[in-house]
């Protein structure tokens, strides 16, 4: 099927979220104005069902307290967008019906800076929606990029905070052109990160927060961007374990022990008589066997 937008294809949008599942843990969004709990898990964002159509939601994620925090993010304040929560809820009950969880569920709704305010209540006369509000107006976005900034230039790494603040710093900003602005100067801040799990999180987080107004040329710059930090980091590994090897049989060639030597670099003494093996392997290549 065609695609009729530029929003990110729900494989890649899964493909980054498992990326981001590992940074999001023990993460808070109270930088958002957002006071719950941790998070200790990312879960599914899909939400299948057997007699409608498949529904997906922006996050979901589950607490250290055993919630289920639903998290979707809107540019304006419509009736719809109750109905839509109401079924988010009722299809996540659907899902985990037969295990422990959810013990209870909160709905979080992050507003771009386009919305000042909005009812924390729904309410259906028999049910009542309650949810948790928070509007990035309130967020002071060139203070924020400005700390950003300064931080990175002195080569100083960024908070848990910092990080999830340079995510959704796009949509800290009012209107859709100004968003999309906003989007290439946070990953251009995001590339000066020079730690790579960090830039890839931060990365891969604007990638799809703001997956809605992100246009597809720099959709793609983004995951280009990302690929090349990964690439980079497996190099740099690379060089490392090199550097390592060299380390051992230059010890090793002092007549230093293998227990000394694993003591020195921090390894087992299994590890440096395997990394001797195999550079002495490396040197001398064994005549094979007839």
């Amino acid at each position: 099927m065609k695609k009729t937008n530029n929003e990110i294809t729900y494989h890649n949008k899964d493909v980054l979220s498992k990326v981001l599942a590992e940074n999001f843990k023990e993460k808070s969004l109270k930088v958002y104005g957002i006071n719950i709990p941790k998070i200790k898990q990312i879960l599914p964002t899909n939400l299948p069902a057997v007699q409608i159509n498949e529904m997906r939601l922006d996050n979901l994620f589950f607490l250290e307290d055993g919630t289920v925090a639903i998290i979707d993010y809107e540019s304006d304040v419509k009736w719809e967008n109750y109905l839509k929560y109401l079924n988010y809820i009722v299809r996540i009950l659907e899902r985990y019906k037969k295990e422990e969880i959810p013990k209870r569920i909160c709905m979080i709704v992050i507003y771009t800076a386009d919305v000042e305010a909005a009812p924390e209540e729904f309410s259906a006369g028999c049910l009542a929606l309650r949810l948790e509000q928070a509007f990035l107006r309130r967020m002071d976005a060139k203070s924020v990029s400005e700390q950003i900034r300064k931080k990175l230039e002195d080569k100083e790494p960024l908070s848990d905070d910092g990080m999830m603040q340079l995510i959704v710093l796009p949509l800290a900003y009012k209107g859709k052109e100004r968003k999309k602005e906003a989007v290439k100067e946070a990953v251009e801040l995001a590339k000066q990160i020079e730690d790579s799990k960090e830039k890839t999180f931060v990365l891969s987080g604007i990638l799809i927060f703001a997956d809605k107004i992100i246009d597809a040329g720099t959709a793609k710059y983004i995951k280009e961007v990302i690929r090349m930090t990964q690439v980079a980091e497996l190099l740099l590994e690379e060089g490392r374990q090199e550097g390592l090897q060299e380390s051992v049989l230059k010890l090793l060639r002092k007549g230093l022990s293998a227990l000394k030597v694993a003591e020195l670099l921090d390894l087992t003494e299994k590890e440096v008589l395997r990394i001797k093996e195999t550079m002495l392997r490396e040197e001398h290549p064994a005549v094979e066997k007839r």
